[in-house]
């Protein structure tokens, strides 16, 4: 089946009010009355959220880099499902690599956020990837298969056509390397098909799956025209209005 691609640029902690401003004024005039075929949105800082609510074109994905599991409570420095909606959120990064490196996310937080998702009709963006050290070790599949297995146990089936996956080799996240085309469709189809092994192959083949790891302008073409890869995670590329505008087909 054919799958609609999904392009989400990755902020991470930059841009302030300002410069957020400044995107979307420049972003808005570029895709003014273009066609752009795939879905596309940008995963700011929680400060800038409102002004993507306010200010974005208007097929723009407002897309959150981390939730809370809970839907409030006493958790100082977290922001909940329900805040997140306020700011017409519709997707949630989870798991990313440097979550999970920098502040000791773990598997079972991953899923508890994924279900809490699930519960609210929003789409998370399920990470995950392996370090240079198990890409060496060939552990690259047994790696990602125990990341997705503990992430999605317990989610129903009803809910995973809705799932996107975000394969990013974490020795390609800002480093200038880039697991080539066919490294990373080798990696995306092995999703496909341990989704598949976990729930069923028309629920695998709905699944959109993306590559993420020093996505640029030129080279976004060929990894998209890989079978198994339905769109990209971008960091860097994605701040600059013009170079966001285009990775967009």
């Amino acid at each position: 089946m054919e799958r609609k691609k999904i392009i989400i640029g990755n902020w991470k902690m930059y841009k302030n009010i300002d410069e957020t401003k400044d995107f979307l004024n420049g972003f808005n005039k570029l895709i003014k009355n273009k066609n752009i075929k795939c879905d596309y949105g940008i995963a700011a800082s929680f400060t800038n959220l409102s002004l993507l609510k306010i200010d974005k074109s208007s097929a723009l994905l407002i897309v959150a880099q981390n939730c809370h599991y809970q839907n409030e409570g006493a958790y100082t420095g977290e922001i909940s499902i329900k805040m997140l909606k306020d700011m017409a959120v519709s997707h949630v990064i989870i798991g990313h690599s440097e979550r999970r490196m920098y502040f000791n996310e773990v598997d079972e937080t991953i899923n508890k956020k994924l279900q809490s998702l699930f519960n609210a009709n929003m789409v998370p963006i399920l990470c995950c990837g392996e370090t240079l050290v198990q890409y060496e070790n060939k552990e690259t599949n047994n790696v990602i298969k125990k990341q997705i297995k503990l992430a999605l146990a317990n989610i129903k089936a009803e809910n995973i056509a809705k799932l996107v996956i975000a394969y990013e080799p974490i020795w390609a996240i800002g480093t200038g390397k880039t697991a080539t085309a066919q490294q990373a469709q080798t990696v995306c189809k092995m999703i496909r098909e341990f989704i598949s092994e976990l729930y069923n192959k028309n629920i695998a083949e709905q699944v959109r799956i993306q590559y993420g790891g020093s996505v640029k302008p030129d080279n976004i073409k060929l990894i998209l025209a890989e079978p198994d890869i339905d769109g990209a995670l971008v960091g860097g590329a994605s701040l600059m209005p013009q170079s966001f505008f285009d990775l967009l087909i």
